[in-house]
């Protein structure tokens, strides 16, 4: 098939302006990211409302605080195939669903042990919404602004993290922490139904499984603006694989080396990012500054990493996308080396969390931006949700790293300047992963072409 008697989908998107349909695509998946961020960030927000009416320890509570980070990895692995199989569209609903219907379930509980399954169930759910939504988007919106549309996308996990703290402080001195569970988990579900009616599935999914071209037609149409001619056949240029499995394809010869060293920059971006996040407030109120001053800094990396990422997708869509990353996070490493040394009663100590924060989360954002071109179709969402899964080991890593340095008794100025060196790791393998890339069957047309 060439592009006489045929349309190649991608090639037709990139070449067009974005349409009210592919922004309204951007609001769906910025909502679905938004509600995800909510649900991750729940927990921490209800602990000390929970720990006080069940009368439970801190260290009896660390089983519900770590068991949707586990559910999170196992949704993310098993997500990804499923999408390459079954389609975005299906993969993303359930996973929304499935994690609203599970945290209004943990507002039922009445036990630590009830509340940490129901955790477990939720973190399948949130584990597939974030690498079906990056997926589905970046399928859809041209080469030349994939990157900060995607940003964009993510900055609604920031938003949801933030939001529901605010619920949170309104809700619990009223109606209780129960309250809050309910109201995080009915917003999910009432985006279900606009999901189903609203969405689009994938063409170029529907392509490479050899759907029927009316409703390719019909669909693209949709989303585009335009009408297709009775007749018409669609096609899209993919590499030839030497799998005949998604999960096949990320290991095999042209592609293993860039998974790996997609897998070791996000699981080193993430370690930095959750040790910071997760212990710098205790750093802080440690070195003898009040509680309330901690927990302003340490939002202050957020702030910083909103901004960061929507600028760093922007720079990828018109420079070379890994070098930008990869200057993210050495910049972001120079940031954290600074801060360690200023230390904690640094006049600089705010503007040095955010600027950390900046390049530390931008450098996150971007990668989630670049990953999905770096594979076929076929394997799409398996490569990124693999990526984002083997990540979250390094979020896990992260927080349990923080608390046993706390407990050898490392303080601020000796924790904080460690975090240098995976943020500098994080670039070199980022590098790594484009050299692999240009080796990759998929290199030339679709990562470094616009390069």
């Amino acid at each position: 098939m060439n592009a006489k008697n045929g349309v190649d989908v991608k090639a037709f998107i990139d070449e067009r302006g974005l349409t009210s349909i592919q922004w309204l695509l951007l609001v769906l998946c910025f909502l679905v990211v938004a509600v995800d961020g909510m649900d991750v960030a729940i927990m921490g927000f209800l602990a000390p409302s929970i720990l006080g009416e069940w009368h439970a320890s801190r260290a009896s509570f660390g089983a519900v605080m770590s068991a949707a980070p586990i559910g999170l990895v196992i949704g993310a692995l098993v997500a990804g195939p499923s999408s390459d199989r079954f389609g975005r569209k299906a993969v993303l609903i359930t996973s929304v669903f499935l994690f609203g219907v599970f945290t209004i379930a943990t507002s039922f509980t009445s036990n630590l042990s009830e509340m940490a399954l129901m955790r477990l169930l939720t973190g399948l759910g949130l584990g597939a919404a974030m690498p079906n939504s990056t997926t589905l988007l970046s399928e859809y919106v041209p080469q030349r602004s994939r990157s900060v549309l995607i940003a964009v996308m993510f900055t609604g996990f920031n938003l949801g993290s933030g939001t529901v703290g605010f619920l949170a402080a309104w809700l619990i001195p009223q109606y209780g922490w129960r309250s809050v569970l309910l109201t995080g988990g009915a917003l999910p579900l009432v985006l279900v139904p606009v999901l189903l009616v609203l969405l689009p599935e994938s063409a170029r999914f529907m392509v490479i499984r050899r759907h029927a071209a009316a409703r390719i037609g019909a669909v693209l149409g949709r989303i585009c603006r335009t009408t297709f001619p009775a007749g018409t056949e669609f096609f899209s240029t993919e590499p030839p694989v030497n799998s005949r499995t998604p999960i096949g394809v990320l290991l095999s010869q042209g592609y293993g080396l860039m998974t790996i060293a997609l897998w070791v920059t996000y699981f080193m971006g993430l370690l930095v990012i959750y040790l910071l996040t997760g212990w710098l407030p205790t750093l802080i109120k440690d070195a003898g500054l009040p509680i309330s001053t901690a927990a302003n800094v340490t939002a202050m990396f957020q702030i910083g990493g909103t901004v960061g990422a929507i600028l760093v997708g922007f720079a990828m869509d018109r420079t070379q996308p890994t070098r930008v990353i990869a200057g993210a996070y050495v910049l972001g490493a120079a940031c954290i080396i600074g801060l360690g040394l200023g230390g904690a009663l640094s006049p600089s100590l705010t503007l040095l969390v955010a600027a950390a924060g900046f390049f530390m989360s931008g450098a996150q954002t971007g990668l989630n931006a670049f990953a999905p071109s770096c594979y076929p179709t076929m394997a799409r969402a398996t490569g990124v949700s693999w990526m984002l899964g083997m990540g979250r080991f390094g979020s896990i890593t992260g927080s349990m790293v923080g608390g046993l340095l706390l407990a050898m008794g490392w303080g601020f100025t000796t924790i904080i300047p460690l975090l240098a060196v995976p943020a500098i790791l994080a670039g070199l393998a980022v590098l790594k992963a484009r050299r692999a890339v240009e080796d990759a069957p998929v290199a030339g047309a679709q990562n470094l072409a616009h390069s």
